[in-house]
């Protein structure tokens, strides 16, 4: 299992005040994401356990793309990688905060 921890300052907190959310199954070609309000408003940290190894470059811009666009500031994410595509990472990491401003 390969292990990486990326943080990152954000312009704002996320909306809504809902304490966690899951999103995805980890099964075959997908992960799960779990998404908890638990860091200051202007920080993100994203934790992740994977079993393909290399592929550290591939999240990071993964992660600093969502972070751009969602702006998830106050969230601690932890995702779960059964083998998922740097897209499906997306949707699930989207749908993720969506739920989080509900």
């Amino acid at each position: 299992m390969e292990r990486l921890t990326f943080r990152h300052a954000t312009k704002a907190p996320l909306a809504g005040a809902k304490p966690l959310a899951i999103t995805g199954v980890v099964a075959s070609g997908n992960l799960e994401v779990l998404l908890e309000r638990t860091l200051p408003p202007d920080a993100c940290t994203v934790e992740i356990e994977t079993p393909i190894h290399g592929y550290g470059d591939v999240w990071e811009a993964v992660v600093a793309d969502f972070v751009a666009r969602a702006q998830p500031g106050g969230l601690r994410i932890t995702i779960n990688d059964g083998g998922a595509r740097p897209d499906t990472v997306s949707l699930r990491l989207l749908q993720g905060a969506r739920l989080m401003e509900a």
